[in-house]
């Protein structure tokens, strides 16, 4: 898509506006709707204060790091540093690497810090969580997309005109959305797209970078983060960025009337609708303590990206991870799952299969596939760096492992069982089939993560 878009622009560029041009406020209104800001000097002065001494605690414990990730069978560094704080237990995966929590100072959970300033850093982005949170509901409900009658469900398009008049942007207010139907949700569905269970938070100093890529299809200059959609969320989830760009007299945001387009000094968040060449794209700038969020469907129908400024800049971007595959929990119940069909003799004390069908076989190989790529190999590629915070997630590692060492063993009892002769034919057939399909998957990925 991205290249067949290149094509047919050439050499020429889309449009895009900034709050300095006349029709800014209109296509906002119109296009962008569920891209809600909010101006620094709404958020509580004392939250600024801890939120943003713990970017900077975090930096000089040097708990920001640059991820390898893997796109189209390549593996790039990225330009931002990244560290993620969140639920014991949670991970979020992202081009194809997994990033395991930090946990902030969870009631029930015993979490030892490398330091009290670690601790008191994780629970002021805890504090943060819980504000952003708030303001989403609000956000949500102020727009509507949560209190509509049902007959509106089956309404095609509604124009409420009430959208977003152009001096709200400056008062942080809600809009009401007018570009898409609403449809009813109950109170569960709000607080499930709105509990937020992680934030990863960014850090880069535009200066100290040799390169970066400049924006290939409005001309809008040098990009910290290409267009995305962030993935790994809960459907239709809102994502909540506070914004800490550390601004000082060096960097001035230019005021001159002849300067066209975004300001190059000044961080910004970038959106376009996805893959659309006829909308005009948005450059909204970023100042220090401000927050925007990214409400209901936007990230599905929307790209995002990040424009650098000149200043040092950190973001928290909080989350509502999909959590379905990502938690420890979750997998430690799959463990369990696929030792189900694990037995030990009480005399000899011997291990068998209690079953061989091709079925049993199929979903415990799966698990043991998943438990080596998707957890101890994305941890230990990356997790040693996680030791500057906290040792939390070794004593889980460790109980991975014995889990994937009897995977193994089961592995081996399979293959032992299938050698046998007396093994009715059609069914050794039908396990030896979806066996062996899984350990050439198993090579493969052993030898991709190996030449990682």
């Amino acid at each position: 898509q991205k290249k067949k878009l290149l094509e047919e622009l050439g050499e020429n560029r889309l449009p895009y506006l900034t709050p300095a041009d006349a029709d800014f406020h209109q296509l906002w209104k119109t296009k962008y709707c569920k891209l809600i800001f909010r101006k620094s000097d709404t958020v509580p002065e004392e939250l600024h204060q801890m939120v943003q001494e713990s970017f900077l605690t975090l930096r000089e414990h040097n708990c920001f790091f640059q991820d390898l990730v893997r796109i189209k069978g390549k593996d790039f560094l990225t330009p931002v540093s990244r560290i993620l704080i969140g639920n014991p237990g949670c991970t979020y995966r992202y081009l194809n690497t997994r990033l395991f929590t930090v946990p902030w100072p969870t009631e029930g959970y015993d979490i030892k810090y490398c330091s009290p300033q670690i601790h008191d850093a994780c629970k002021a982005l805890m504090r943060l969580n819980d504000y952003l949170h708030v303001e989403a509901v609000k956000a949500l409900e102020g727009q509507n997309l949560f209190t509509e009658t049902k007959e509106i469900k089956a309404t095609t398009a509604i124009d409420r005109e009430q959208c977003f008049a152009a001096s709200r942007m400056e008062q942080g207010s809600v809009s009401k959305d007018q570009s898409s139907v609403c449809v009813p949700e109950d109170d569960r569905s709000l607080k499930n797209r709105t509990s937020y269970n992680l934030t990863l938070l960014n850090y880069m100093d535009p200066l100290q970078m040799l390169y970066l890529k400049q924006e290939p299809y409005f001309g809008m200059g040098c990009m910290a983060v290409s267009w995305h959609h962030d993935e790994n969320l809960v459907e239709r989830s809102t994502v909540a960025v506070y914004n800490y760009s550390c601004e000082d007299s060096a960097v001035q945001e230019s005021h001159e009337q002849e300067l066209k387009g975004r300001d190059p000094a000044v961080w910004h968040v970038g959106l376009k609708v996805a893959w659309d060449i006829e909308t005009p794209g948005l450059a909204v700038p970023l100042h220090q303590g401000d927050i925007y969020l990214m409400l209901d469907d936007l990230n599905m129908t929307h790209q995002h990206c990040v424009l650098a400024g000149l200043s040092p800049r950190f973001s928290s971007t909080h989350r509502v991870a999909d959590s379905s595959r990502g938690t420890l929990e979750y997998i430690l119940g799959q463990c369990e799952l696929a030792l189900q069909n694990l037995q030990t003799d009480s005399d000899s004390m011997a291990l068998s299969l209690k079953s061989l069908e091709a079925a049993v076989v199929k979903q415990v190989e799966e698990i043991h596939n998943e438990v080596e790529f998707e957890w101890l190999r994305q941890f230990w590629f990356q997790g040693k760096r996680y030791l500057r915070c906290t040792d939390w997630w070794l004593k889980p590692m460790a109980k991975l492992e014995e889990f994937w060492r009897k995977l193994e063993i089961m592995t081996s009892l399979v293959l032992s069982e299938v050698r046998k002769e007396q093994q009715i034919e059609e069914h050794r057939k039908e396990t030896i089939s979806c066996f062996l399909l899984l350990l050439k998957e198993r090579q493969k990925l052993r030898k991709e993560w190996t030449a990682r």
